[in-house]
């Protein structure tokens, strides 16, 4: 699978590379989000959620608790899961899962997604860098539109 590295200096760039992937994303995908705490996945989503919605100030706030938050957007809905408090994939169907899965789907703390992750979803993998704002993003899958990441 090929995979691209990025050095993220700031917030400026985290929030670009998910305007650009928002850009690039349609219903069906799963955009799945990993990294320590701390690492930028709900910046991110975030970013990504606003791009897509043409709104800048759309409210975004964090499914930490919800575990999952829904959006209208432009091209049809998006869903933000934040897995992190999940037990396992036993828990999603009631999340609604698979039905969100006809839209976009933003996953924080993919691994709980366990063989439910969908092989054909964009990873983005952040972690922190040696600046104190800065991030590296490794990304890898969507074979057809990676190159314009």
């Amino acid at each position: 699978m090929e995979s691209r590295t990025l050095h993220l200096p700031d917030l400026a760039a985290t929030e670009a590379l998910a305007a650009r992937v928002a850009a690039l994303a349609r219903p069906g995908d799963a955009i799945l989000l990993s990294g320590p705490l701390g690492a930028g996945k709900s910046a991110f989503a975030r970013a990504f959620l606003r791009a897509a919605a043409n709104d800048p100030a759309l409210e975004v706030p964090s499914p930490t608790f919800t575990l999952v938050q829904s959006y209208d957007l432009p091209r049809g809905p998006a869903h933000h899961f934040d897995l992190w408090r999940l037990s396992g994939p036993a828990d999603l169907a009631e999340l609604g899962w698979e039905e969100a899965r006809a839209g976009i789907v933003l996953v924080e703390w993919p691994e709980r997604l366990a063989a439910l992750a969908p092989p054909d979803a964009l990873r983005v993998a952040l972690s922190p860098a040696a600046e104190e704002t800065a991030r590296e993003a490794v990304l890898s899958g969507w074979p057809d539109r990676i190159g314009r990441l």
